[in-house]
C-alpha cells in the first residue's frame, strides 16, 4: 500500500514588534510629540495672545463689556494711520513683488552661471528676516543726511538727494526701507513656483509654433498668477504688522498703525490699553483675510504644479 505524503506544514511567522515604537505607542503618537514644540508655541504666542486682544477690544478699563473701542476706531485720526499702513503695505508689496519676480525669474530661466543662484537664495534667506532697529540704523547710515551714499553723490556728483525732496523719514522712505526683506521674501516665495513649470509645456508650445510671448501669455502666467498674486498679498500682510522697523527709523513722525498701537499699549499721550487692543484687532482682521487669501491662491497653483 502506498505511503501518502503528508500535507506540507504552513508556519505562521509572529508578527514581529518594532523596536522603534514602544508597546502601545503608534508612529501618529510619537509624530505628536515630536510636533508639540510647535503647537505648545502657537498655542502660546498666538491663540493666547490673540484671544486676550479680542476679548480687551470689547472691554472698557473696568472690565465691563462695550462697543465703545470699536466706535473710537472711526477717529478720522485713526482712520488715517491705517490708510497710510494700507498704502505703504500695498507700495512696497507691488513693487516687491515685481522686483522680486524678475530676480526670481533671472535666478531659475535666465540663463545666469551657476553659482548666481544658490548665492541669490542664500542672500534672500538672511535679507528676509533683516529688520528692526539694525534695518532701520543700516538705511540712516546709508541714505540719511549724513549717510554714506548721500556724501558720495554730493562729493563726486555735486548732487544732493535730500533737494529733491527726499526724505527717509517719510513715507517714501520706509516704504523703500521695506523694500529690502520684500523682495527676498517674494524670491523665496515664487521660485518654486518657477521651478515646477514643467519642461514640457514649452517644448509643446514650440512644436505648436507659439512664441515665448504666447508661452507665457497662455500657458505659464495663468498657472503662475495665483502664486504672484499669493504671495504679493503675503508680502502686504508682512509689511502691515512692521513695527519695530517703522519705530526705530522715523519714531513718532509717521502716523501709522503699528506706531500708534505702540503708543497705546505703552501710555504715550492718550493712554487707553482697549483701543489699543481694538487697533490690533482691526490689524488682525486684515492681515488674517490677506493670509487666507494666500493660502486658497496657493492650494490653486499648487493643483497645476504638482
Amino acid at each position: 500500500m502506498a505511503q501518502q505524503n503528508a500535507p506540507p506544514t504552513v508556519v505562521t511567522p509572529m508578527p514581529r514588534r518594532s523596536g522603534l515604537h514602544p508597546a502601545g505607542w503608534s508612529a501618529t503618537s510619537w509624530a505628536l510629540i515630536g510636533v508639540s514644540p510647535f503647537l505648545i508655541f502657537a498655542v502660546l504666542f498666538l491663540l493666547l495672545p490673540m484671544a486676550f486682544l479680542i476679548v480687551g477690544a470689547f472691554q472698557d478699563a473696568d472690565g465691563n463689556f462695550t462697543f465703545g473701542n470699536l466706535a473710537d476706531l472711526m477717529q478720522p485720526q485713526i482712520l488715517r494711520a491705517y490708510w497710510i499702513s494700507i498704502q505703504i503695505s500695498a507700495a512696497s508689496a507691488i513693487a516687491g513683488a515685481i522686483i522680486g519676480a524678475w530676480l526670481a525669474y533671472a535666478a531659475v530661466g535666465g540663463g545666469l552661471p551657476a553659482w548666481i543662484r544658490p548665492t541669490l537664495m542664500t542672500f534672500s534667506g538672511v535679507a528676509s528676516q533683516f529688520a528692526g532697529v539694525p534695518l532701520a540704523f543700516a538705511f540712516l547710515a546709508t541714505l540719511g543726511r549724513t549717510g554714506l551714499i548721500t556724501t558720495l553723490l554730493i562729493k563726486y556728483a555735486g548732487f544732493n538727494i535730500y533737494s529733491t525732496g527726499f526724505n527717509l523719514l517719510s513715507f517714501t522712505g520706509l516704504t523703500l526701507t521695506y523694500l529690502y526683506f520684500q523682495i527676498p521674501l517674494m524670491v523665496l516665495i515664487l521660485t518654486p513656483a518657477l521651478d515646477g513649470l514643467k519642461r514640457e509645456w514649452r517644448e509643446a508650445s514650440s512644436i505648436l509654433g507659439a512664441t515665448t510671448w504666447q508661452y507665457w501669455r497662455h500657458v505659464a502666467f495663468p498657472v503662475l498668477w495665483p502664486s504672484v498674486l499669493g504671495a504679493t498679498l503675503l508680502l502686504f500682510a508682512n509689511s502691515f504688522g512692521a513695527v519695530a522697523t517703522a519705530y526705530a527709523l522715523t519714531g513718532s513722525s509717521l502716523n501709522i498703525v503699528t506706531i500708534l498701537l505702540y503708543a497705546q499699549i505703552r501710555g504715550d499721550v492718550l493712554h487707553n490699553a482697549n483701543l489699543g487692543y481694538a487697533l490690533a484687532l482691526g490689524m488682525i482682521i486684515i492681515t488674517g483675510l490677506s493670509n487666507a487669501t494666500y493660502i486658497w491662491l496657493r492650494s490653486r497653483s499648487e493643483r497645476w504644479l504638482k
